[in-house]
């Protein structure tokens, strides 16, 4: 087993507005947690983010921008005729809100051919996937990334999920709920936010949501709560971990930089306690730039501090 592979979705970003005037770039949940484990680990480790793309000029520049920052995309398919989904950040002060048009986006296509998905995921050292991730995608693909999930977690992967909730990419909550309690089922080390797990499943305290994911059978958790401490959680022991300082003035990707920070201190050997703490750091960092992807050297400089 080597290797680091997400699933999800790659949207055009529009960010930093000045005016009427925005910035392009790329981003989404699981990409930017892919842009930090790529920033964090070893050049030759083997790095792939597997979606689905169009064949417009947008998309074209996507696979080539994920190509350059060495990210490489394995057997995702090009769908004739589709194209990317977009959000927009609005800001107030740093905290963000977001416009999205992603209703017909090629990523809604990332697990209709369950044997390319396979595929993309084998002999994969660790594989990460969110609850948005499973929001784009209708019922049937649902179940093929959880199958083929499930099938490379008996070959030897490690699963990361993160439900990461998300109401208006839901049918109804009661969708929501059993989707990603399955998904829970099928994982390794579970990332949840706790102000989304409240929402979805009524937690009343990160504890709570911690007792709820170790019910499913999940054995690594790690409970984060914005600038509260973070909850770990493993069979040995329960700690909080306080979070890092930053002046933030975006906090955009804040919980996927710290996913992708956790990721990779794991892959270099480092407990969860330590993970955690090397996680806050590069969280901290990136919300002081604007957008969900802070230069790597940046994130890899908060890395080892």
């Amino acid at each position: 087993m080597s290797g680091f592979a997400a699933i999800g979705e790659c949207m055009i970003e529009l960010s930093g507005a000045q005016g009427d005037q925005w910035r392009m770039g790329f981003a989404g949940d699981t990409l930017n947690t892919t842009w930090y484990v790529r920033a964090l680990t070893d050049p030759d480790f083997a790095v792939d983010y597997i979606t689905a793309f169009g064949d417009d000029p947008f998309s074209v520049k996507q696979r080539s921008f994920l190509r350059e920052n060495g990210i490489h995309t394995a057997h995702s398919p090009v769908i004739v005729g589709a194209r990317p989904g977009l959000y927009a950040i609005t800001l107030t002060g740093a905290e963000r809100s977001f416009t999205y048009w992603r209703n017909d986006a090629a990523a809604r296509h990332l697990a209709d051919d369950p044997e390319a998905l396979a595929k993309s995921l084998d002999g994969r050292q660790i594989i990460y996937f969110s609850g948005i991730t499973m929001g784009i995608l209708s019922p049937r693909s649902r179940q093929n990334v959880l199958n083929a999930v499930s099938n490379a977690r008996r070959q030897g992967s490690r699963i990361v999920f993160d439900a990461n909730y998300r109401p208006r990419l839901w049918e109804n909550i009661e969708t929501a709920k059993q989707v990603l309690s399955n998904a829970f089922h099928v994982t390794d080390i579970a990332l949840p936010t706790f102000p989304d797990e409240n929402a979805l499943f009524g937690d009343a305290t990160p504890a709570d949501t911690a007792n709820r994911i170790a019910s499913y059978g999940v054995r690594e958790i790690v409970v984060k709560d914005g600038t509260e401490p973070a909850l770990v959680v493993t069979p040995d022991a329960r700690t909080k971990v306080p979070a890092s300082r930053a002046k933030a003035v975006d906090t955009t990707g804040a919980g996927d930089s710290f996913n992708g920070g956790y990721i990779a201190a794991r892959l270099a050997g480092l407990d969860p306690i330590t993970a955690v703490g090397r996680a806050h750091k590069v969280a901290a960092r990136v919300v002081e730039f604007h957008g969900a992807l802070a230069p790597m050297d940046e994130a890899r400089k908060a890395f080892k501090a």
